[in-house]
C-alpha cells in the first residue's frame, strides 16, 4: 500500500520550497506572492530505503469569496481526507496568524497523524522564537529552514519512521497473484477497457470492495488466466468542479502504480503521447513497476499502408531511453486486442520475475564484455571478471569489477541493452551495480 504525505497551511509559509527540498526535484513554482500554487504537485520521495508519495497543496483561506481559493479549500480537504500523513506547516517570522487558526480547527477534526513544521527556522534567535508554536496543541514540531536545508533530516526520518511494513498475511494475499494497474489520463478508456475485459460470465468475476477512497481491484479468472485488476477510473467522487475530480483520480493513479505489479498506461490514439502521459510513465518507471502501453481507440484512426509501423516508432522515439516497452494497439470498444494486451501483462509480470542462472548469464555476457571492452579511465584498464543476479522485486545484476566507480553511464547502458537482447526482460525496469571484485 502506497503511504502519502500532503503538505498544507496558510498562502506563503514555504510549502512548495519545502516540496522541492525533500523530492530532490524543482517541480513547484516558488515565489514571494502568496498563492502561487493553485494545482497539486506530486512527487516521490527516497529516504533511508522508504520510499513515500508526497502532494503540495495551495494556501488554504478559510473564509474567502475568490474562486480559486474557494477552489484550494476543497482539493486541501481532499488530500487531508487522502494522506497517510499530514504536514502542517507555519512561518517562525509572522507567528501563529488567525489563518493558522483555521486550519487548526480543521486538522483537530482528523485523526490523520499530523506533523507541525515551522519554517523559516535559521538562526538561534528564530529558534528561541519557535517555541511559540507549541500552543497549537500538536505533539510532532519540526523547526525548518525550507530553503537551507536545515532540520529536513530529522523531519524525513519521522516520517519515515511512521511507514510500517504491512501485516505479513496481507502483504503474502496480495503478492499471490499478479496485480496489473490500468491507468492514464481521463477519458482515454480505462473503464471501458475493464467493462470490456469482465463483462462476460460475471459469475466467474468478483469485486474485492474497498473503501470508497480506494481504487477497485477486480479478480479476473476467465481462459485459464488469472489476476487482480486495479481500475484507476472506475470510482468518481460527485463533485461540481472538473478539477476537483482530476485531482481524486491522480491521487488513486499514484496509489494503483504503488500497489501494482505492471501498469497498463493507455493512450488515446487521436491525440498520441501527451505530456502528461510521459509523466505518468516516468512516475511508473520511477516506482520500477513493469509497462505496457496500450494505444487505446485505434479503431477511428484512418489507416494507409504501414501507418501502424510509424506510429509506433513515433511512440518509441518520444519515450525513449525507455524503449524496451510492448506497444500493442487496442480498441476497448469493440474488443479488439484486449485480451493480447493481458497476455503480454502476464509476459512481463513473469520477465520481471525471471531468474537467471549464474552460469548462463556468465556465458552470455563474457561475450559481450569480449566484443566490447569497457573505455579505460585515467590510463587503468577496466576488467570485469563475472556478474550475477541479485534477489530483488526487479531483475538486478551486480557485476564485479577492479573499478566500479569509473564505469561511466554508455557502457551501463551497452550492458543494460545486451542483457535486454539476450534475455526475456521487456517491459521491465533493470537495476545494474558494479562493485568491487
Amino acid at each position: 500500500m502506497s503511504f502519502t504525505v500532503a503538505i498544507i497551511g496558510r498562502p506563503n509559509v514555504g510549502k512548495s520550497t519545502l516540496f522541492n527540498r525533500l523530492t530532490g526535484e524543482r517541480q513547484a513554482i516558488v515565489d514571494d506572492m502568496s498563492g502561487v500554487t493553485r494545482d497539486r504537485h506530486y512527487g516521490i520521495v527516497d529516504w533511508n530505503g522508504k520510499q513515500f508519495d508526497i502532494i503540495d497543496t495551495g494556501g488554504f483561506v478559510a473564509h474567502s469569496s475568490d474562486v480559486f481559493e474557494r477552489e484550494i479549500r476543497r482539493q486541501v480537504q481532499i488530500a487531508i481526507d487522502e494522506a497517510s500523513l499530514l504536514i502542517f506547516m507555519m512561518d517562525v517570522t509572522t507567528g501563529i496568524t488567525d489563518f493558522d487558526d483555521d486550519v487548526i480547527r480543521m486538522l483537530r477534526k482528523t485523526d490523520k497523524t499530523v506533523f507541525v513544521v515551522v519554517n523559516k527556522v535559521d538562526n538561534a534567535t528564530r529558534q528561541l522564537t519557535a517555541t511559540e508554536f507549541y500552543a497549537a496543541g500538536f505533539e510532532n514540531i519540526f523547526f525548518v529552514s525550507s530553503i537551507t536545508g536545515s532540520g529536513s533530516g530529522e523531519l524525513l526520518d519521522a516520517i519515515t519512521a511512521e511507514i510500517h511494513e504491512e501485516d505479513a498475511s496481507l502483504l503474502a494475499s496480495q503478492q499471490s497473484l499478479p496485480r496489473f494497474a490500468i491507468v492514464g489520463q481521463p477519458n482515454v478508456g480505462k473503464s471501458t477497457l475493464l467493462n470490456a475485459l469482465t463483462g462476460q460470465e460475471r459469475t466467474l468475476v468478483t469485486d474485492i470492495a474497498g473503501t470508497t477512497r480506494d481504487a477497485i481491484h477486480t479478480h479476473y479468472k476467465l481462459f485459464e488466466k488469472e489476476f487482480i485488476l486495479i481500475d484507476t477510473a472506475g470510482i468518481r467522487k460527485k463533485a461540481s468542479v472538473k478539477e476537483d475530480i482530476e485531482f481524486y483520480t491522480v491521487i488513486r493513479a499514484i496509489k494503483a502504480v504503488d500497489e501494482s505489479d505492471v501498469c497498463l498506461l493507455l493512450v488515446d490514439a487521436n491525440t498520441g503521447i501527451e505530456s502528461q502521459d510521459m509523466a505518468i510513465l516516468q512516475m511508473i518507471e520511477k516506482k520500477k513497476k513493469g509497462l505496457v502501453i496500450l494505444v487505446n481507440k485505434w479503431d477511428m484512426v484512418e489507416k494507409e499502408t504501414n501507418t501502424l509501423l510509424r506510429y509506433e516508432e513515433t511512440i518509441r522515439e518520444k519515450i525513449a531511453p525507455f524503449r524496451d516497452v510492448p506497444i500493442i494497439f487496442i480498441s476497448a470498444i469493440e474488443k479488439t486486442r484486449i485480451f493480447k494486451a493481458m497476455e503480454m501483462a502476464l509476459q512481463v509480470y513473469d520477465n520481471k520475475h525471471l531468474k537467471i542462472s549464474t552460469s548462463k548469464l556468465n556465458e552470455v555476457m563474457q561475450l559481450a564484455l569480449e566484443n566490447y571492452h569497457p573505455p579505460a579511465v585515467r590510463g587503468n584498464y577496466i576488467k570485469i571478471k563475472y556478474v550475477t543476479q541479485m534477489p530483488a522485486q526487479v531483475p538486478t545484476f551486480v557485476f564485479f569489477t577492479n573499478f566500479p566507480n569509473d564505469i561511466r553511464e554508455p557502457y551501463r547502458n551497452y550492458l543494460e541493452n545486451q542483457l535486454r537482447e539476450h534475455f526475456s526482460l521487456t517491459g521491465t525496469p533493470v537495476n545494474i551495480f558494479f562493485r568491487k571484485k
